[in-house]
């Protein structure tokens, strides 16, 4: 009765999503331990509690701003919103330019003297979703939805333009996000014509942008890797595919009840196996009953989402909520749908789950908003819950 008594105390908000939360990130621990064998034998000298250690202390740092964000009231976030819409705007222009490249993609600041990178990408989709609940909600206030130039200059064009800025790195990135702020917009009852025209504007920006990288020159760089994986996943020729193949291995070893934890034989072939394709690892090591709980558990964080939505009485935390919690499900599920070969390769990470720094420190952002979300709306059942006590008293005295 103590221990629980503690946890409400400190831990505030739906504490299903507390569960989730601490599920994941002990499914992290042991995944990450397990698939980074290699990679400390190969640059660390055979230190395999290197990796684990420093993954260790940044889920705890992402925990702690779970933790702290969950206190912050939501109201605050809708104020900042539109500052870190502008930041995000300027970090992803400078990404582009002078940003860290990794396999011929520019996606990370290197921040000086402190030799740790972040993904801007991570904190565009944030920013991007907190700006887009805040104008939804403004707007259905003051019935100005029914206007194209004000939704198209306050809604849309913020949306291609932060997806725009994304595209030319991370493709994957840049389509999650613009499905999340599309299904976001609908939601929200942004008229339909204007969804469609959007979309079609977006689609005609990407075509053109492919086109004109082609005409230019040979499928090189990002065009050619795009190119190579959608090949790859129409023709189903996993053999051109050593990454799709070594994670189908991974996950037909894995049987029903998995290898156990550390058994894994995959992880020395697969790459990247603590991040792009750790749910191979999950599935061969835990079996599908594994693969099956980490998949349910991020369809029970949709489904409390659903519930918080159902509960908030304003319209910027349901859309706050709403939109966050699409952003996370829908970017494990095509994890886990690159895992089995259902989308092509993407380069998506497992939210809370895979290693890495940004991705863990942005995702622990999101949770702790939506947390904080559900903490307002107890708080809120709760004093109007104390009248009706102390009604229910006098009547019995």
């Amino acid at each position: 009765m103590r221990l629980k008594e503690v946890l409400s105390k400190y831990f505030k908000g739906d504490r299903v999503i507390w569960g989730v939360v601490f599920t994941l990130s002990i499914f992290s621990l042991l995944a990450v331990y397990s698939s980074t064998g290699t990679l400390a034998y190969k640059y660390q000298e055979g230190n395999t509690a290197y990796y684990i250690i420093k993954h260790f202390v940044l889920l705890v740092v992402g925990l702690s701003i779970i933790y702290i964000t969950h206190l912050i009231p939501y109201k605050y976030y809708s104020r900042l919103s539109q500052l870190f819409l502008y930041l995000s705007i300027f970090l992803l222009a400078i990404t582009l330019i002078m940003g860290t490249s990794l396999n011929q993609a520019s996606r990370w600041l290197t921040l000086p003297g402190l030799g740790f990178t972040i993904q801007t990408s991570d904190f565009a989709k944030l920013a991007l979703i907190m700006y887009i609940a805040r104008v939804l909600s403004l707007k259905q206030a003051n019935n100005k939805l029914n206007d194209f130039n004000g939704v198209f200059v306050s809604l849309i064009l913020p949306v291609l333009l932060v997806c725009g800025l994304i595209m030319p790195a991370n493709l994957s990135t840049a389509l999650i996000l613009f499905v999340t702020s599309f299904l976001l917009m609908f939601v929200g009852r942004v008229k339909i014509k204007y969804l469609v025209a959007v979309s079609g504007v977006g689609a005609l920006i990407v075509a053109l942008v492919i086109a004109g990288i082609i005409i230019k020159g040979e499928n090189t760089g990002r065009i050619g890797t795009w190119q190579n994986r959608i090949e790859s996943y129409v023709d189903g020729d996993s053999g051109d595919n050593y990454q799709v193949e070594q994670s189908k291995i991974a996950i037909a070893t894995g049987g029903i009840f998995g290898k156990g934890p550390g058994n894994s034989t995959q992880r020395n072939f697969l790459p990247h196996p603590y991040s792009d394709f750790i749910y191979s690892i999950i599935v061969e090591e835990y079996g599908f009953f594994g693969g099956v709980i980490v998949l349910f558990l991020y369809l029970f964080l949709l489904y409390r989402a659903g519930v918080i939505v159902r509960k908030s009485r304003r319209t910027f935390a349901a859309f706050l909520a709403f939109g966050l919690t699409v952003s996370l499900v829908f970017q494990a599920l095509i994890n886990m749908g690159v895992a089995v070969h259902l989308f092509p390769v993407t380069g998506q990470t497992l939210p809370l789950v895979s290693m890495g720094g940004s991705s863990i420190l942005f995702t622990g952002v999101a949770f702790g908003i939506i947390l904080s979300v559900s903490r307002s709306i107890d708080k809120t059942e709760e004093l109007i819950a104390a009248p009706a006590a102390e009604n229910k008293e006098d009547d019995e005295e």
